[in-house]
């Protein structure tokens, strides 16, 4: 469904040495997975034995038991479509190897043995078992009557989006592990069947690895750990299970359970490839080292069978992609975002030695935010805010609540605030014009926003300053400015920022500003968006309002995010849309400005494709200089139809 498949990571309940309990654990988790429509389930590292036999794994009994425990779980499992990567040691040639394989349908398609073994501190897994390397004649191994492939160059895969590579336990934990090669070779999936035991603080560091792998292999990392079920010896184990996609943590256990547990979620296999296909970096690090290169070619691709898929998507989908949804992680990232514009602001002042700063302020969000990063910047550089010429501009939409709104924070900021009425200059134009006044068209609007960049840049050519631009990125991706109005300044400190993202830095602002400033700022963020271009209704409230003309930003911004990052078809950004907006758009009207965005963002690519300087803030910009770079004539028929 749209390149989802639901991976689960278990825990099982074991008994050490006890093949036979612990192969019915699997087999019964197995079987729950399956109706869950998982397409793949992970265990934990030598899930068959249990990782703490001891010397245990030198006796010829548990190899036996391995073996029938192997062939029972094939058997269990031959009618069913997940599939099933387990642990258990295999002996061959006169070495045992710690072993992960992959079962389907009844088959073993491949089996992994471990890289890396640890021999410190507590682990000492030399004494029984050889690394992956010691191998040098086994490209398939005979098991059960079968020739199986046998390596640790191994990709499973199923389409050209859902690909498995394994790794296991400390191959994570070295300076290259090994799903470092198995993501070049094709791998979207890492599963890491691992037995780390419990320390203080070690989870931690244990799932910030997991995080860091699946953003740097740009892969969906599933990860299960031996638990409580393991001897208690000398260390404990927790069952520590999580899954990861692309340095984002999907989902994690508590650890510590007494019974086994799974954890289940959707992985974006399509979104993956795509940005794969998008970061060209990507596959040439470790092509570029010597050596490394034969090694990728040297991989052997196995075919998975027909998988489960599942009929609905339990993961959440974050409706404001943009806006960091944990208070702590909000407050570092809105410093961030207005240290990245003040400081590219205060660069750009320095290169030109601007004496003032020029800016239209309305009692908007977007002029409010420029305003801000404006006074950021002078503090920065030293120079004193009534170098600041914040200039409001009435004209006839302009409501007394934005007025207000605007003169009292040009006041609590403390810069140089200057009323400029544009009202009689605009009435001149429409005489030239010969434009009815009372005919309320395009034409009229424009003038205006038109009258206001004039009054901005000749100011700036008076007073040596230049005129900082006010737009924003979801403005951008719309188009919705004025063509060579406020579509255009000297600077651009807002073009990196979306709608729903400003919102949530002037709110954050305001949580440090003095109570006046906070009041005039919130007052601010509850304040319809609206250019102000109409007049306003006889109560004196805002007509134009621009979300009721385009649409709600927050749908605007979640239809750019998935369509620029990840190149997502409109049918799949409708059905993530529906997902994320469930409890508040229906399908129609997520359909409707879903069709509106695809028509505003072609057709307006002639305006990006003259915007000025400014700063890139996320990870999607719109500048043709550098992130965006589209003909403005496409056509995007495709797209609606």
């Amino acid at each position: 469904m749209f390149g989802f498949y639901r991976v689960a990571s278990a825990v099982p309940k074991i008994k050490v040495a006890n093949v036979k309990y612990n192969t019915e654990e699997i087999v019964r988790l197995s079987l729950s997975a399956d109706k869950e429509n998982a397409s793949l389930i992970l265990f934990p590292e030598l899930s068959l034995t249990g990782y703490t036999c001891g010397d245990l794994f030198l006796q010829s009994r548990l190899k036996e038991s391995v073996l029938k425990g192997l062939k029972a779980t094939l058997q269990a499992t031959a009618s069913i479509n997940i599939a099933i990567i387990l642990g258990f040691p295999l002996e061959y040639n006169n070495s045992i190897y710690n072993c992960a394989a992959l079962l389907q349908r009844g088959k073993i398609l491949g089996i992994v043995p471990k890289t890396n073994i640890p021999n410190y501190r507590e682990f000492y897994e030399k004494r029984w078992f050889s690394p992956s390397y010691a191998l040098t004649d086994a490209a398939e191994i005979p098991l059960m009557g079968e020739n199986i492939p046998f390596g640790s160059s191994l990709v499973f895969e199923y389409n050209e989006e859902f690909k498995v590579g394994v790794e296991i336990c400390e191959d994570l934990w070295g300076p290259i592990p090994q799903s470092s090669f198995h993501a070049i070779a094709g791998a979207t999936i890492i599963a890491n069947p691992s037995a780390s035991n419990e320390l203080v603080g070690k989870s931690e560091y244990r799932k910030s690895l997991v995080m860091s792998q699946s953003a740097r292999c740009m892969c969906g990392y599933i990860y299960s750990s031996s638990g409580v079920g393991e001897s208690s010896s000398d260390v404990l184990y927790s069952g520590h299970a999580i899954i990861a996609e692309n340095g984002v943590l999907n989902v994690e256990n508590s650890r510590f359970a007494l019974d086994s547990e799974i954890i289940y979620t959707e992985i974006d296999c399509q979104r993956l490839s795509s940005t794969r296909k998008s970061e060209s970096s990507f596959y040439d690090t470790l092509l570029n080292i010597n050596g490394f290169s034969s090694k990728i070619k040297n991989y052997r691709r196995i075919k998975l069978a027909t998988l489960n898929s599942p009929s609905d998507i339990k993961k959440k989908i974050n409706p404001l992609p943009f806006v960091p949804s944990e208070p702590e992680p909000k407050t570092r990232r809105c410093t961030e975002i207005f240290n990245i514009q003040s400081s590219a602001l205060s660069k750009r002042l320095s290169h030109l030695n601007a004496k003032k700063s020029v800016v239209g302020i309305s009692g908007g969000l977007d002029s409010t935010l420029a305003l801000l990063v404006v006074k950021a910047a002078h503090e920065k550089l030293k120079k004193p805010l009534s170098d600041i010429i914040a200039i409001t501009m009435p004209g006839f939409g302009t409501t007394d609540h934005t007025y207000n709104n605007a003169l009292a924070l040009c006041k609590s900021i403390g810069c140089d605030s200057r009323i400029n009425d544009i009202k009689e200059i605009c009435e001149l134009q429409f005489k030239i014009l010969d434009l009815d006044k009372g005919k309320l068209n395009t034409t009229y609007e424009n003038v205006q926003a038109r009258q206001r960049t004039m009054i901005l840049m000749n100011t700036a050519n008076e007073t040596g300053g230049i005129v900082i631009g006010t737009g924003d990125l979801s403005e951008i991706a719309l188009g919705w400015s004025t063509y060579n109005a406020d579509h255009m300044s000297m600077y651009s400190v807002n073009c990196g920022v979306p709608k729903t993202l400003i919102r949530y830095l002037i709110e954050w602002y305001a949580s440090t500003a003095d109570d006046k400033l906070k009041n005039i700022l919130l007052d601010i963020i509850d304040t319809p968006v609206s250019p102000e271009l109409l007049p306003p209704q006889k109560s004196g409230e805002i007509t134009q309002k621009t979300e009721d003309i385009i649409g709600p930003y927050e749908l605007h911004d979640f239809f750019l995010y998935h369509s620029i990052k990840y190149g997502a078809s409109p049918e799949k950004i409708r059905f993530l849309a529906g997902l994320a907006f469930k409890e508040k758009y229906d399908a129609l009207t997520i359909e409707k400005y879903l069709r509106v965005f695809i028509h505003r963002f072609f057709s307006q690519q002639f305006k990006r494709n003259c915007i000025p300087d400014g700063p890139k803030v996320g990870t999607i910009a719109l500048s043709p200089r550098g992130d965006w770079r589209m003909p403005p004539d496409a056509s995007y028929e495709e797209w609606l139809n």
